[in-house]
């Protein structure tokens, strides 16, 4: 008994180590079972989602809290892993690393489904969150950010002020999205001719959730996934932009 109370004080203490820790072993888990189960056709990625939002779910129940896993004190480290701080870090590493000479070398059609992908996804969000009673123009933004992608709702929510109920829906709209991506491409390839580095542009661009795009074309072509993964990484920063300035205020224009 001393030594669980032991171990527990250490695991709470250093609990963002914890954290890495917890991730990477149900990463690898996650991995373990697509190889083995559907031999890669549903990625690691999607697998990984599922058990954290399952966890999640969880953790909220048993705790009665509000943060999900992280309410657990021994696993509280995941609350700071998964905050506004490391996801923002994470949004700005991501745009180092692209080289606008590769963006530019796509041409006028990675243009055209970066600003289509966007937009769209941001007109049937607002759309389905009016729907639901969300009428208010941040609400709208937010959740038509989510429906972009898990990153672009929350960001855009909070530049706006959306309540904490409204960014927690667009991550799951997000979320929802990002998996079913996951999942589908693999399938619907060959009927949209997903087979080539243009193509695999085009979809990066019009799909936009990058680890989506990256997971979906691993199972498709690995050698497709660095072409959707660079237009759908500019999809982010360009939702990101658009979400809380333009996108914002057309919707504005029209609810009000």
């Amino acid at each position: 008994m001393e030594l669980l109370e032991l171990m527990e004080g250490v695991l709470t203490k250093y609990s963002l180590v914890t954290a890495f820790a917890v991730i990477g072993v149900t990463v690898w888990v996650s991995y373990f079972l697509s190889e083995r189960l559907t031999k890669g056709r549903i990625h690691g990625s999607a697998i990984a989602i599922l058990i954290g939002l399952i966890l999640a779910y969880v953790g909220g129940a048993t705790t009665g809290g509000r943060q999900g896993i992280a309410d657990v004190s021994v696993l509280s480290g995941i609350g700071l892993m998964g905050g506004a701080m490391l996801r923002d870090l994470a949004i700005v590493a991501t745009a180092f690393g692209v080289r606008m000479d590769e963006f530019r070398s796509t041409g006028l059609t990675g243009i055209v489904s970066l600003l289509a992908g966007v937009l769209s996804s941001f007109f049937v969000g607002a759309c389905v969150a009016y729907a639901f009673g969300y009428t208010d123009a941040v609400s709208m933004t937010t959740i038509g950010g989510g429906a972009a992608t898990y990153i672009v709702g929350p960001v855009t929510g909070t530049a706006l002020g959306a309540t904490d109920e409204v960014r927690a829906l667009s991550v799951a709209a997000g979320l929802v999205k990002s998996i079913l991506v996951m999942i589908l491409t693999p399938f619907i390839a060959k009927y949209i001719g997903l087979d080539n580095p243009r193509s695999a542009l085009i979809f990066g661009g019009l799909m936009g959730t990058t680890s989506g795009v990256a997971a979906g074309l691993a199972a498709t072509d690995p050698k497709l996934v660095p072409y959707g993964a660079m237009t759908a990484t500019f999809y982010t920063g360009l939702g990101c932009l658009l979400g809380p300035s333009a996108v914002y205020f057309v919707i504005r224009a029209i609810v009000s």
